[in-house]
């Protein structure tokens, strides 16, 4: 079972070798098994990857992570389906009644509010409780756009003086980095799943491949916050441009701890365990059968 991942920002040489990723630096060189990987990051203009490396990648089911010249994760290479039931699980996902989509949309949302207010708990905030009530509202297909009031509650007392589109802002450039990698990982565990990440519930983009992981990463944003907030100087450092140790940091948010209905896993775990359920979901029609994340924090409600 995959549950390493490989952050590059130094040259290096990438290769297979008796079936493992053979990484070569300067300094030496550091082997790890295919099979224990889920994710590469390529951080690092002198990155050199083999064919044959890419290969195995693509069939055991490693995403591969490309960054630009700003070191934001711009790409991703993901294999093609290769489930033994991609044709089946592709018709449950073209067939699926709205009423359906629209009841996991509502799930989806109110669990990525009630995460919200998890991490608002975890660092202190007074009336993070709010989020809770709010995540009550939401109703099938989220019509009211719930999750809109969420947001400008939440952000205003996560980060102060923050504005989301501020690209200069380094809060801004952790979340970014952040939410390439935890959509990499749940993009990963949809193809394995069987689904077909261009079929969306709550996206629709004509020209995104990747609506269904644009959901399914909803509730695992919270995470991604929780962890810029801790590497951003308890959410105060809002200047200056990632380090290495920011990169690093921000591209392991997949071992972060979540729980997932007793379990505590990592986040991962918890994007296969929640693409392996939504597929359940559509089998039987029933939107209860999607299990999905939620922060670790003593408060942490669940809602039907």
């Amino acid at each position: 079972m995959a549950w390493k991942g490989v952050h590059l920002t130094k040259a290096a040489r990438l290769s297979l070798a008796d079936g493992q990723c053979c990484v070569k630096q300067d300094d030496g060189e550091v082997r790890v098994a295919i099979e224990d990987l889920a994710w590469i990051v390529i951080d690092t203009p002198q990155a050199t990857l083999s064919s044959a490396l890419l290969t195995a990648c693509m069939d055991a089911g490693v995403v591969v992570v490309v960054t630009d010249a700003r070191h934001t994760p711009s790409g991703l290479v993901l294999p093609f389906h290769r489930h033994h039931r991609q044709g089946a699980v592709a018709r449950l996902q073209a067939n699926a009644k709205e009423s359906l989509k629209r009841r996991l949309w509502q799930l989806l949302v109110r669990r990525k509010i009630l995460n919200q207010s998890a991490v608002l708990e975890a660092i202190g905030v007074a009336d993070a409780g709010t989020l809770k009530e709010i995540a009550r509202h939401v109703e099938p297909g989220d019509p009211d756009n719930v999750e809109a009031r969420a947001a400008r509650f939440y952000w205003g007392r996560l980060f102060p003086d923050f504005v989301r589109e501020d690209a200069a802002d380094r809060r801004n450039k952790l979340l970014n980095y952040g939410y390439a990698v935890a959509r990499a990982g749940v993009a990963r565990a949809l193809v394995a799943a069987g689904l077909v990440p261009a079929l969306g519930l709550g996206h629709q983009g004509a020209a995104n491949a990747f609506n269904l992981a644009d959901d399914v990463v909803e509730p695992f944003r919270p995470f991604v916050d929780y962890l810029a907030w801790k590497t951003s100087a308890n959410g105060l450092g809002k200047e200056g441009d990632l380090s290495i140790d920011d990169r690093r940091a921000m591209a392991g948010v997949l071992l972060s701890d979540a729980r997932t209905g007793e379990d505590t896993v990592t986040l991962l775990v918890a994007a296969e365990t929640a693409a392996q359920s939504l597929v359940r979901a559509l089998e039987d029609e029933k939107p209860d059968r999607l299990l999905l994340p939620f922060v670790p924090a003593p408060q942490a409600e669940l809602l039907p």
